[in-house]
C-alpha cells in the first residue's frame, strides 16, 4: 500500500464517523490551538511592549521613587518609605547631566473626570509633563500647539488631550482654544495629540496632559514625580547618563556610599527583560497545558485506531492474504493515525490563529502569527498521532492471516 492510498482511507473513515472523529480530535485540536493562540499573543506582545507600553527607546530612562515594576510585598513596602522625588531633583538633573539630550519629569492621576458642556468623560489618564518630555515620549500633536516653557514657569492650566476626549466632548468642534473642566477646574486646550488608538482592550487616547507644575499645584505637592531622560545615544552613553543622574541624586539624597540607591533608575531592557521572564513564565505553563491535552488526544486516538484494528480485523487477514508484509500493514496503520492527529493539528492551527485575531478585533491585544509555530504544530500533532499510533499499528500487523479472516465482530 502506499501513502497516499493509506491517507485516503484515514480520510474517508474520519468523514464516514464524524461524531467520533470530532471527539478523537478533540484532544489534539484543544492542544495545538492553545499553542497557536499563545505564541501569536506573546509574539504580538513582544513587539509592542517597548514600541507603545512603556514607550522608551533604546536610549532612554526613567527614574522613580519607586521601580516600575514591583514583584513581592515587601519591595512594595520598602521603597515606599522612600523619600519621594521633586521639581527640584529634576532641576538638578537637567543641570547636571551633560550626557543627557533631553530630561523631563511627568506625574498622572489614572482617574480623572473632564467635562465640556454637557459632556463628560471618566476615567481620564490626567498627565503632568514638561516640555521636554514630548521628545523622550514622542509625542506628536495633530492641531494646536505643544507644551512650552512658558507654560511650566506659570503653571499655566492648559491641556493637550486625546483623540477620545474630542470624540466624546467636542464631536464636530474646533477643539483648540475651547475650555474645558478637568476635575473641576477650567482648562484652555492649546493642542490634540495623535491617535494611537487601543493597547489590551484599554484606550491610549483617553487622556489630558497638562504642565507638571499646574498638576502638583491641583493634585498636591507630595506627590512624587518620574524623571525620564534621553541620553546621546545607546551603550557606553546610555551608560554614562544613567551614572551621572544616578550620582546627581544620591548626593541630593544623602545616600550613604555602599547603600543601595533610594530611587530606581531603569531603561528599556530594565522593563522587557521582566516583561520576557513574565511571558516566559506564562508560555511554559500554557505549553505545559497543552501537552496534557495533546498526551489525552493521543490516548483517544490509540484507543480508536485499536477500534479500528478490531473493525477491520477480516480487511488485514485479506491483505496479508494477498501478500501484504507486517511492516505494509505496520505502516498503513502509522499513517492512518498520523493523518487522524495531523487533520486535528490543521484544525487547531485554524482555531488558534482565528481565536487570536477575534480577540485582536475585539480587545485590541496584540497578536502575530508566526511560520514556525504553525509548522511545530503540525509536526507535533503528527508525532502524537505517531507515537500513540505505534501499539495498534503493531497489533494489526502482527495478526494471524488465517484467524483474521476467520474473525466475525
Amino acid at each position: 500500500m502506499n501513502p497516499s492510498e493509506a491517507m485516503r482511507i484515514a480520510l474517508q473513515s474520519l468523514w464516514a464517523n464524524k461524531l467520533r472523529s470530532v471527539l478523537t480530535l478533540l484532544g489534539v485540536v484543544i492542544g495545538v490551538a492553545a499553542v497557536i493562540a499563545v505564541v501569536t499573543f506573546v509574539s504580538g506582545i513582544n513587539g509592542y511592549v517597548a514600541e507603545r507600553i512603556f514607550r522608551l527607546g533604546a536610549d532612554v530612562f526613567i527614574t522613580g521613587k519607586t521601580s516600575g515594576v514591583i514583584t513581592n510585598i515587601d519591595q512594595y513596602l520598602e521603597q515606599n518609605k522612600r523619600k519621594d522625588l521633586t521639581l527640584d531633583d529634576y532641576r538638578a538633573v537637567l543641570e547636571g547631566c551633560k550626557h543627557c539630550l533631553y530630561v523631563g519629569a511627568t506625574t498622572f492621576n489614572g482617574n480623572g473626570h473632564v467635562r465640556y458642556a454637557e459632556q463628560s468623560s471618566t476615567d481620564t489618564w490626567v498627565r503632568g509633563l514638561t516640555p521636554s518630555m514630548a521628545p523622550i515620549m514622542d509625542l506628536n500633536l495633530v492641531a494646536g500647539r505643544m507644551l512650552n516653557e512658558n507654560d511650566l514657569d506659570r503653571g499655566a492650566a492648559v491641556a493637550i488631550v486625546g483623540n477620545d476626549i474630542v470624540e466624546k466632548l467636542l464631536p464636530g468642534v474646533d477643539p483648540i482654544n475651547k475650555e474645558i473642566r478637568v476635575d473641576g477646574k477650567p482648562f484652555l486646550v492649546i493642542g490634540v495629540g495623535e491617535k494611537e488608538g487601543k493597547t489590551l482592550g484599554q484606550s491610549r487616547d483617553n487622556y489630558v496632559i497638562i504642565p507638571v507644575t499646574t498638576w502638583l499645584r491641583k493634585y498636591g505637592y507630595h506627590t512624587s514625580i518620574r524623571i525620564s531622560a534621553k541620553a546621546a545615544g545607546v551603550g557606553a552613553a546610555l551608560d554614562s547618563a544613567m551614572d551621572e543622574a544616578r550620582a546627581i541624586l544620591r548626593a541630593r539624597r544623602h545616600d550613604m556610599p555602599g547603600q543601595p540607591d533610594s530611587f530606581a533608575v531603569e531603561d528599556n531592557q530594565n522593563f522587557l527583560s521582566i516583561w520576557a521572564n513574565l511571558s516566559g513564565t506564562f508560555f511554559i505553563a500554557m505549553v505545559a497545558i497543552a501537552a496534557i491535552s495533546l498526551v489525552v488526544g493521543g490516548i483517544v486516538i490509540m484507543n480508536i485506531m485499536l477500534v479500528s484494528v478490531t473493525e477491520r480485523t477480516r480487511e488485514v487477514g485479506i491483505r496479508k492474504a494477498m501478500g501484504a508484509r507486517r511492516q505494509d500493514v505496520l505502516l498503513q496503520f502509522l499513517i492512518e493515525s498520523a493523518t487522524m492527529s495531523l487533520v486535528g493539528g490543521f484544525i487547531g492551527v485554524v482555531l488558534g490563529a482565528t481565536l487570536a485575531k477575534v480577540i485582536t478585533f475585539l480587545v485590541g491585544m496584540p497578536s502575530s502569527i508566526k511560520l514556525w509555530a504553525v509548522l511545530a504544530g503540525l509536526l507535533v500533532s503528527a508525532s502524537v498521532g505517531i507515537f500513540f499510533g505505534v501499539y495498534p499499528a503493531r497489533r494489526a500487523a502482527r495478526l494471524d492471516p488465517i484467524a483474521a479472516l476467520r474473525f466475525e465482530l
